[in-house]
Formats: C-alpha cells, structure tokens, sequence
C-alpha cells in the first residue's frame, strides 16, 4: 500500500491504470473502495488515482473533522498532485468529494486540467441539511446494507468516523460557512456538472443550481441523468464513464 505524508500523518493512495492522470475524490462517510468496482471503466483510458481522505478508509485517523471539511480535504489534494509531480491532473470529484474537487481548482488551477463535479448541492446547503443529516445517519447507522458500507469503506471504527463526519457537517451547516474556498466566479478549469433526476440524497432542485453555477462560470457544462441513485458516477456508472472520457479528453 502507498502513502505520503501529510500533517504529522499518512494518507493512503492508489494508482492504477495509464492515461491522463484522474484523481477520484469520494464522499462523505465513504473511502476510495467505493471506486474499486469502477476501475475497470477507467484505467484502460487513465492513470486513475485514488486516495483516503485524512480520517477516513486506510489513512490515519484525526480526533475531529474540521467543519471547513470540503475546504481542509481540497489542501490533501493538492498535497498528493505536488508528491506525485503530477504537473495537471484531472479531478473527479462525488459527493461531499465534488466540493473538494471544485475547491482544489479553486486553490491551484495552475495544478488542475479538468473538473467533474458529481451529486453534490452546489453553492449552499438547504435550510433543513443538519436536520435532515441528523436523522439520515441515526437512521442509516441501524440499516443493514448501510452499515455493511460503511464497515466497506472504513472498517471496523466505522461508527466513529460516521459521528465525527456528521458532527462537521452539522456545524458547518450550522453557522452557514462557505462550501467554496473562492467565489465560484473565479473558477478558471472547464467543469462538468453531473448529478440524476431520481438521486434522493441531494437537492430537489439540482439542475436549477446546476444551471445557475454554470451561468457564473466561463467553461462550464452539465449532464443529468433521468434515472439512477446517489451517486451517479456509481449508478450511472457505463453512461457515466463514457461522458467522463469524453469531457477530459474532448
């Protein structure tokens, strides 16, 4: 296994596959095994990298999640391109990941080629996210399959790292601090904006935001799906790498 440092700890990477280099960021609660069955559509066209968030997957655990999450994780990024030498990587970003993606751009674009930022609410979260987050995890912590996820992507100290994420999110929620480092009108690297009509876990007015990010920014586009769940470049995930090659390369 690899690691780099990183702050006094190590964070986990993978490398697979060659190409352009494709950084996959996932979400929250989840590690880079999620990305493990999608590798295959990938790594014949990428140099496809995954890599653990600090606290999350086979990195080092941290005793709290900083409630700037998206914005702190976006540094790790930055911190595995320049350890790598990777002098422009593409990003692919799900979930609370596409706010990390967006976010690295944001921070070095002189570092990023292209973004693809998938299943995520955009600039704000909705008034009842903490609310509703609150009674997602009580709920999903009791649920079968998700606990099996869980303990996939995290291992046996799931539950932990599940109570440290939710009590991040919860107070960024809380005291309404920005998703992005920047305004979104300074993103300077071609994004894709990708996201289902049927995923339950985002914003009911997805593609409204969607459009409205993308009318701020100079190289922008959007793909939505009509069916499929949370999150697309899983449940979409044929359709979904097709569109990912297509956009990166052109």
């Amino acid at each position: 296994m690899s690691y780099f440092n990183y702050q006094s700890k190590r964070i986990f990477y993978k490398e697979v596959g060659n190409g352009e280099p494709l950084i996959m960021l996932h979400g929250d609660t989840a590690s880079s095994t999620m990305f493990e069955m999608l590798i295959p559509l990938y790594q014949e066209y990428f140099r496809v990298i995954l890599v653990d968030f600090l606290g999350n997957g086979k990195s080092d655990r941290v005793d709290k999640f900083p409630a700037d999450l998206w914005i702190t994780q976006a540094q790790q990024v930055i911190a595995l391109i320049e350890y790598l030498k990777i002098r422009k990587a593409n990003l692919l970003g799900t979930s609370g990941g596409a706010w990390v993606a967006v976010n690295t751009a944001l921070e070095r674009p002189d570092l990023i080629n292209k973004v693809i930022a998938d299943s995520f609410d955009g600039r704000t979260l909705e008034k009842d996210f903490a609310q509703n987050l609150l009674k997602e995890r009580e709920f999903a912590k009791k649920d079968i399959l998700a606990k099996q996820f869980y303990e996939w992507c995290q291992g046996e100290d799931w539950e932990k790292v599940v109570d440290l994420n939710t009590v991040a999110l919860v107070e960024c929620a809380e005291k309404k601090l920005p998703l992005f480092s920047k305004t979104l009108e300074t993103l300077s690297v071609p994004i894709l904006f990708v996201g289902s009509l049927q995923d339950e876990m985002c914003r009911k007015d997805m593609l409204k935001e969607y459009k409205e990010m993308n009318s701020l920014i100079a190289n922008g586009e959007i793909h939505i799906f009509d069916t499929g769940g949370h999150p697309a470049v899983a449940t979409n995930a044929e359709q979904f790498s097709k569109i990912a090659l297509k956009f990166i390369y052109g």
